[in-house]
């Protein structure tokens, strides 16, 4: 079957056949959870990271488009968190602060973090819902988060993730194949947030961040994920920014989006535009996105 027939969810195909045994390993234990049974379509499938895990989180996101396109049914959710997410409150941890204005080749001991533990990871979704005005959603599949401090102080966040999966500048680009984007899209990450807090006005401190956190991302990921990226990439509204900061830390515009978001298969949405820059973690990037 061609691949455009096949219904597509986080990055994969799925044909008929896996889907029929997607179904029948829902239905022959009424008493499996959903997350039993992710973890058995992954095994089923062989849907495997790159450091070879299982794809659960990705395969549970999946699983759930599915039902929303009544290709299946799943059983009733168990867990709390999976019957509502709780909604982020607002505490005085993240009231703003006293402006800085200091440069940023003057700041103090200006590092990044890597967001680790329950404690600090709520703090970083209390901050991008708070003052990002996208707020906070979950970041798909593999992903970072850092805070960059001075002195110890909060200054900004970023998040990365999954790439998007088809963007025709990007990939026009690249100039890889179907197949070629298919293996080889988790060797770009895409960064997903970047919020300076607004009480924040140290000048150049946005490119200056971007050109740090490009050094360490590759270990860090490597450390977490068993693998290096290669390319970084992401999208600015083009009616609310300039990209003024990626310019300036050597970002790639390569064009714009279409205004139809990564998950609209049915070419029927309507979003803001958005403007793609791509930065490449090494020189060869396009020799090794391109690898048969």
């Amino acid at each position: 079957m061609n691949h455009t027939s096949e219904p597509r969810y986080c990055g994969r195909n799925f044909a008929p056949q896996e889907v029929q045994t997607i179904r029948r390993i829902i239905t022959e234990d009424p008493q499996r959870t959903r997350a039993h049974i992710s973890r058995l379509v992954c095994k089923a499938l062989g849907w495997y990271k790159p450091n070879g895990g299982l794809k659960d989180m990705s395969c549970r996101v999946a699983l759930l488009r599915m039902q929303k396109d009544g290709l299946l049914t799943l059983p009733p959710p168990t867990h709390r968190q999976e019957l509502c997410r709780p909604r982020i409150q607002i505490s005085a941890l993240t009231n703003p602060k006293t402006p800085i204005t200091t440069p940023a080749g003057k700041l103090a001991e200006l590092n990044l973090e890597v967001v680790t533990g329950q404690e600090k990871s709520a703090l970083f979704r209390e901050y991008i819902h708070r003052y990002h005005y996208l707020g906070y959603t979950p970041l798909p599949g593999a992903q970072l988060r850092y805070f960059a401090l001075a002195n110890g102080q909060i200054l900004a966040l970023f998040g990365f993730g999954a790439a998007a999966w088809k963007i025709l500048p990007r990939d026009n680009f690249i100039s890889w194949t179907h197949h070629q984007r298919q293996k080889h899209l988790h060797l770009i990450v895409n960064n997903a947030r970047f919020l300076i807090l607004p009480w924040v006005k140290s000048k150049n401190l946005a490119s200056k961040l971007l050109a740090m956190v490009a050094k360490r991302i590759p270990q860090d990921w490597s450390r977490l994920y068993g693998y290096e990226p290669v390319l970084l990439e992401t999208f600015v509204e083009s009616h609310r920014f300039h990209g003024t900061c990626y310019k300036a830390a050597n970002w790639l515009y390569v064009g714009q989006t279409k205004g139809r978001g990564k998950l609209d298969v049915h070419n029927s949405a309507s979003l803001p535009k958005k403007d793609i820059f791509l930065f490449s973690l090494t020189p060869a990037f396009k020799e090794i996105l391109c690898t048969p």
